[in-house]
């Protein structure tokens, strides 16, 4: 990649918006170290008096951890906001019409994606002195006699707090250098991923990983996290763009990613706050309720600034005055500020439910709920598990597709109603298999996790591809506006027909994923190592769907974007992913080991039977019930086969009409003509 500038031509030169950027940076660093200081003192999560004989830190990381994290924050976000909207939401460098240089980056997103580079290596520092920071203040010793290279080294491998810091420390850094040498589209969009994904790791530990109900927790303070991260990250890099023209077009488009992540916050907020208060009377009975109605009014006030910038200055910039929305979003910096040094205040105070509560039931600490009772039918159905992150997927999933439809009908286009039925069955199979009873007895229970697995990898993804999201999408998505700017139906465009997808769509690659992680995951360490934390439980379900999806999608998919392959090979590949599927059930049947014995081991409720008979069941099921969607996505297959066999003679049929009709002789009669030459040539005779 190149590091050179992308050519600039020659445009006016607007005036530089470097006071407005100095006056709110100070101003808003100014607040949330004011805001952070007063929360963490009523919330006591400093500033309070030691107990003799407690281990002491010492005021420098008593006081410089919170601040540093505020810092680490700050960073992280403004990294995030200035490469995603230089990705995203800002135009190519459409000034220069050679071949190829319409997908380079802007020169405003050049310049914010420079900015970033020195801002994200500051965020990589800041994460390494969380680590010391946050050792020290586990140990209890201050900051010089806690750092050294074994007790760091052994911090950053076995414990997660440190393991988190480390993580997000080289992502920062993996961040910087490429903001500092990226220069196409492609390219700034990976990085803005990257990006986005350095700012979970420290949120997905302390009073989230801890909680008792983590399945909530965990997902909301990660949706929570992006959201913000997105929204005021966002609107400081629109206070970095020079040019009045620019700068109205890019506030429009972050204005609708504004809203999304308001509601997002919102959501995610009430969910977080539910799970760490307890009850609604800790708002006023607590110190951490508190902190936690200071948060909500600042996100009102967010919110009401939102409406005006609406309303107000987003009209007055359109009309070419900007003063009134740096002013209006300066002062909304200085508010985003004041909710960052809150947040930080919550992640060091005391919380009214404990984060780690004694529980006389050891499976309530392993499974963040109870014990359910023996599982019937019946339970399977009312039992429920509320994992937001499966419930977050099911309903946007359905919501736009059914938007998408919805609004091919009000332009008068049709849709095929067996795809939305097909779609929508999958989302609802997606959910119950995850949000009921199986999905918490998947938990306990290896037959039931299997029958899941079976369900989530065979039957979700056949009727998902079936109900040609992408397809839907492309002719629901508006074209943007702007030729210059990408919009959701360009992205996808791009991703249909990008390398990646042409390698992912290879049936030995597609049949490799499918198959090589059903046998690496059950046959190996990794099973019960993700079933040991919320996060690899989530990634190993959200990888059946995703693999299982992909595979299908090669054999039996519609949209556009995959391989157009023969479909007696296409056959072939699905008799494979058969034949393995079911060797994997005798395989499973026959091995004399347990899987994941010391997890499931420490879960011994009354009602369930031995391990041993417990696999059995599971490989039963993997061997009988994979077999029953494999069947009906081989009928499939046939009917497909013989329906491009159908349309294929009627594209002939219509071309010999139209050489008949014309008197010139078509593919068929120049082939006939041909058989018949090479038939009465000498040496045939």
């Amino acid at each position: 990649m190149n590091s050179a500038s992308p050519s600039t031509a020659a445009a006016p030169t607007p005036s530089r918006p470097g006071r407005w950027c100095f006056l709110a940076g100070c101003a808003a660093a100014v607040a949330g170290v004011l805001v952070l200081v007063l929360a963490l003192r009523l919330g006591r999560g400093a500033g309070q008096a030691r107990l003799p004989g407690l281990p002491d830190p010492g005021p420098g990381t008593t006081w410089g951890l919170p601040i540093v994290r505020l810092l680490s924050d700050v960073l992280g976000t403004l990294t995030v906001g200035f490469a995603v909207t230089a990705a995203f939401l800002l135009p190519g460098n459409s000034a220069d019409d050679r071949p190829g240089h319409g997908d380079l980056v802007s020169p405003a997103g050049y310049r914010l994606l420079r900015r970033a580079a020195v801002v994200a290596l500051c965020w990589a520092v800041a994460s390494v002195a969380l680590l010391g920071l946050t050792l020290s203040d586990l140990l209890g010793v201050p900051l010089p006699q806690a750092v050294s290279g074994v007790g760091l080294a052994s911090f950053i491998t076995s414990v997660s707090v440190g393991q988190a810091y480390a993580v997000q420390a080289g992502l920062a850094l993996v961040v910087a250098i490429a903001c500092a040498r990226v220069l196409h589209r492609n390219a700034a969009a990976w990085t803005a991923v990257v990006a986005v994904v350095a700012v979970l790791p420290p949120a997905l530990t302390g009073h989230a990983a801890s909680a008792g109900n983590h399945q909530v927790a965990v997902t909301s303070l990660a949706m929570h996290v992006v959201a913000a991260a997105l929204w005021a990250g966002g609107l400081a890099a629109l206070l970095m763009l020079r040019g009045t023209d620019i700068l109205a077009a890019t506030a429009a488009r972050y204005s609708r990613l504004a809203l999304g992540c308001l509601v997002v916050v919102a959501l995610s907020g009430v969910a977080s706050a539910l799970v760490r208060l307890g009850s609604v009377d800790q708002l006023w009975r607590s110190a951490y309720g508190a902190l936690v109605v200071g948060k909500t009014i600042a996100l009102v006030a967010l919110g009401v600034l939102g409406v005006l910038h609406r309303r107000r200055t987003l009209p007055a910039l359109a009309a070419g005055r900007p003063a009134a929305f740096r002013r209006f979003a300066a002062a909304e910096l200085i508010v985003f500020a004041a909710a960052f040094g809150l947040a930080t205040a919550l992640s060091r105070s005391p919380t009214p439910v404990p984060s780690n509560p004694p529980s006389p039931d050891p499976a309530t600490d392993l499974l963040g709920f109870a014990m359910p009772p023996a599982p019937t039918v019946g339970r399977m159905i009312t039992e429920t598990v509320p994992d937001l992150f499966f419930l977050t997927a099911v309903v946007a999933a359905a919501g736009m597709y059914l938007a998408g439809v919805r609004r091919l009908h009000r332009r008068g286009d049709s849709w095929p109603l067996e795809r939305t039925l097909c779609w929508l069955a999958g989302v609802a199979v997606l959910g119950a298999v995850t949000l009921l009873g199986i999905g918490k007895y998947a938990y306990i229970l290896f037959s039931v996790h299997m029958a899941q697995h079976m369900a989530l990898a065979m039957v979700v993804p056949v009727l998902l591809v079936l109900g040609a999201p992408a397809t839907l999408a492309l002719r629901a998505l508006r074209p943007s506006p702007d030729p210059a700017v990408r919009g959701p139906r360009e992205w996808l465009l791009l991703a249909l027909h990008s390398r990646l997808t042409r390698l992912l769509t290879h049936p030995v690659v597609a049949l490799i994923l499918v198959v090589g992680s059903l046998y690496g995951l059950y046959f190996s360490n990794l099973f019960e190592v993700l079933m040991r934390t919320h996060l690899g439980h989530l990634a190993m379900l959200t990888h059946f769907v995703v693999t299982g999806y992909l595979f299908f999608w090669v054999v039996i998919g519609v949209d556009p974007g995959r391989r157009q392959l023969p479909h007696p090979v296409l056959i072939l590949v699905h008799f494979a992913s058969m034949s393995f599927h079911a060797f994997f059930g005798m395989a499973l049947m026959l091995t004399s080991g347990l899987l994941a014995a010391s997890w499931f081991g420490a879960l011994h409720p009354a009602w369930r039977a031995s391990l041993a008979s417990d696999q059995t069941v599971a490989a039963g099921i993997a061997w009988a019930f994979g077999e029953i969607p494999a069947a009906a996505v081989m009928v499939v297959l046939v009917v497909q086969w013989v329906r491009a066999d159908e349309r294929e003679q009627r594209r002939l049929d219509r071309a010999a009409d139209r050489a008949e009709a014309g008197g010139a002789e078509d593919d068929l009669a120049r082939y006939n003509a041909f058989l018949k030459s090479a038939n009465t040539r000498p040496e045939r005779r």
